[in-house]
């Protein structure tokens, strides 16, 4: 059998409609295989890499045939002979870098890791401008758990966002995600807002950010706060449930992650009856917190039950994935605080939310930026597709 020869042909110039017809007619009628194609456009202009096979008698041809219609519209074009196929990347991983703004001194740093690493950049994607940008890259040749720690360290001294996940079908299929409620999937601390209408809630925040930080034992800090409560009667609970405010984006990703068939989940050292009503709203299948103990309509200033702690919370997840039928692979957990650790540890990307600093260097991945839909983007859909999919839910009147 002939032996084919390749071209790796680019070409560069202004996009217009009609460009692939006009390569691929050129193209055509000389068996010309076509074995890669990949285009991008910046600004109104277009770059369009073809690896191209055929046989060393048409070689000719196709090379005149490609450079006189780059000619006539007017396209750069550089083509290299060559022979073989693209090689076969193995050991791939995707790497998300995200900053307000993204600076070259930023993604200098990640390349200069990877390649200290001994990886290589095979493709790279714009998944976000605004509120942020978010570049996706395609690493060969790496390791999750050596590139993960590395470019948290670099993301940590040069100030940017990034993640490292698997690639492949790793980030394929349904997921389940579970979040945190808290200072996660909203603003506040709710036991705060519950704290304020007995008049103690400097005292109840305090207690709380130390517990956050990992200075005191949850379920301990969560008792003497809760003490703090009693009195107050249980018609707070609507009260507090109509002070709640969402995280910017928190709307978008919940919508989004509905869209795609997710599973969601709350899991709170929080309170039933403020996430519950709060996940009803929002569509999320899931729920796990604290109940407070009520007798004849007033807080008692006691908790029902054990306390949602640390080891509940990756007991919770591990249980709502049983309950999917998702392996732990499959989880994406979310949280900021120190009792969130566990649960970050046990899904199989666990995301650090504008978290603590103890949390933020444990978790998987971090994201400083205040915007939780974010969340999207380590996922791998880009902003145009979360936008396509919230213009068709309007569509639909959903």
């Amino acid at each position: 059998m002939t032996e084919r020869t390749t071209l790796a042909a680019t070409l560069t110039g202004p996009d217009r409609p009609g460009i692939t017809h006009a390569l691929m007619d050129a193209a055509a009628g000389l068996g010309t295989e076509v074995l890669d194609l990949e285009q991008v456009v910046l600004r109104g202009q277009v770059t369009i890499a073809l690896l191209l096979g055929s046989l060393p008698d048409d070689l000719g041809r196709l090379t005149d045939r490609l450079a006189g219609t780059c000619a006539r519209l007017g396209y750069r074009l550089t083509i290299e002979e060559g022979s073989g196929d693209n090689p076969t990347r193995l050991r791939r991983v995707v790497v998300t870098l995200l900053g307000r703004p993204l600076r070259a001194t930023h993604l200098a740093a990640v390349g200069r890791v990877i390649a200290e690493h001994g990886g290589n950049i095979d493709r790279i994607r714009r998944l976000s401008r605004t509120p942020m940008t978010t570049l996706e890259f395609v690493v060969s040749n790496a390791d999750v758990d050596d590139l993960r720690p590395a470019l948290a360290v670099a993301a940590a001294e040069v100030g940017f966002d990034v993640s490292v996940s698997p690639a492949g079908l790793a980030r394929q299929g349904r997921r389940l995600v579970v979040m945190d409620v808290d200072s996660t999937l909203i603003q506040d601390e709710v036991i705060e807002l519950l704290a304020a209408h007995a008049g103690r809630e400097a005292e109840v925040r305090a207690v709380t950010e130390a517990a956050m930080r990992g200075e005191l034992d949850f379920a301990a800090s969560l008792h003497e706060r809760v003490a703090c409560l009693a009195g107050l009667p249980a018609t707070i609970f609507d009260e507090v449930v109509a002070s709640v405010r969402l995280t910017p984006g928190a709307r978008t990703l919940v919508a989004t992650l509905r869209d795609l068939g997710f599973a969601m989940g709350l899991v709170s050292g929080g309170f039933l009856e403020v996430v519950g009503p709060l996940a009803a709203e929002l569509g999320i299948g899931y729920v796990h917190a604290n109940q407070l103990e009520v007798r004849d309509g007033v807080l008692t200033g006691r908790v029902q039950g054990p306390v949602v702690d640390r080891a509940a919370k990756a007991a919770t997840l591990r249980a709502f994935a049983e309950a999917e039928g998702l392996p732990l692979s499959r989880t994406v957990a979310i949280g900021d605080g120190a009792n969130d650790l566990d649960m970050l540890a046990a899904a199989g990307l666990g995301i650090a939310f504008n978290a603590k600093p103890a949390v933020r260097a444990s978790a998987d991945t971090a994201l400083s930026l205040p915007h939780l839909d974010a969340v999207l983007y380590l996922l791998g859909f880009s902003r145009e597709e979360v936008e396509d999919a919230a213009a068709a839910r309007a569509a639909s009147g959903a």
